[in-house]
């Protein structure tokens, strides 16, 4: 029987300093990262992405950063994949595997070895849901998820097209998307979780979207679609991009759109928070605006001995 390799995770809602610890804790225990968040996998899309700079990237090895162009396609199965090869890499070498993220999919998925269907993307299949999507809107995606895989739909949200066209997909080759949990986890996990009150997190969002918008926000999605990234690329529809594109349609004026970012953000670290309500094996550290990051991690290398 394989030894199971040990591994740290850092999650949490959005802004609440996961990098920045991720990246202290490496530095203490001769770490290497692994982001765990979806849309960091994309170059060119920093701002949005609330991506490390480049000089947080030199001080530790990061792994699943700037790996695909904008317009290319990334999912859970593509990310457990590619975390478990790097892990073992990471391992091999003497080095602690660090995933520091907030995808809570894409960590659940990993953690407690999700098993997904293996059934491959039929284009004319594919193209057809989306036709009727577009034509009688994602209602009836959803209504034909629900008819052919009744607890595949009852997983998924009526208004997440993507998920519910690969649901159906799968259910028409005999598979399920809801037949995902795996038998045990493969990895001998810590996993740590930051968390701050409801009413600080929310006005470190705002403020983090401020930051944003005067880093260059709305003009680096305007460079990604001089460079030709469609605006129906998946990466495109993620917080940020999905909104200024609304503000470059004139659904929306600019004040607007900043503030349905800011809605959309504070909405996504809830939805963030009731994944890793499911993980009852989480570490949780309840910290604060003034929080020392460096002592932090001291505390999180005594759970580590």
């Amino acid at each position: 029987m394989s030894v199971k390799r040990k591994i740290v995770v850092i999650l949490g809602p959005t802004a609440t300093g996961k990098s920045k610890c991720g990246i202290l804790l490496a530095q203490k225990i001769g770490g290497e990262i692994i982001s765990g968040d979806s849309m960091l996998v994309y170059k060119d899309m920093n701002i949005a992405t609330a991506k490390p700079t480049a000089e947080e990237l030199k001080t530790v090895p990061h792994h699943l950063i700037d790996i695909l162009p904008p317009d290319a396609s990334f999912n859970v199965v593509d990310f457990k994949t590619k975390a478990a090869e790097l892990i073992e890499d990471i391992a091999k070498r003497g080095k602690v595997p660090i995933i520091v993220g907030g995808t809570g999919l894409y960590l659940k998925a990993l953690l407690e070895n999700y098993q997904f269907a293996q059934t491959e993307a039929q284009k004319e299949l594919r193209s057809s849901l989306e036709a009727l999507a577009k034509k009688e809107g994602r209602e009836a995606l959803y209504a034909r998820l629900t008819q052919i895989d009744p607890e595949a739909a009852s997983q998924l949200k009526v208004n997440d097209n993507r998920r519910l066209i690969r649901a159906i997909e799968v259910a028409m080759e005999g598979e399920s998307i809801s037949q995902t949990k795996g038998t045990a986890s493969p990895y001998d996990a810590v996993v740590f979780g930051l968390n701050m009150e409801r009413p600080i997190l929310y006005d470190r969002i705002n403020a983090r979207v401020d930051e944003m918008v005067k880093a260059g926000v709305f003009e680096e999605t305007q460079k990604l679609l001089e460079q030709g990234v469609p605006p129906y690329a998946q990466s495109m529809t993620s917080i940020g991009y999905r909104q200024i594109l609304k503000y470059q349609a004139g659904d929306y004026d600019k004040e607007e759109c900043i503030n349905k970012i800011k809605q959309a953000t504070r909405n996504f670290a809830k939805r963030q928070i009731t994944w890793y309500k499911q993980m009852s094996y989480i570490k949780w550290f309840n910290i604060t605006p003034e929080e020392d990051y460096g002592k932090l991690v001291e505390t999180m290398i005594s759970y580590l001995n």
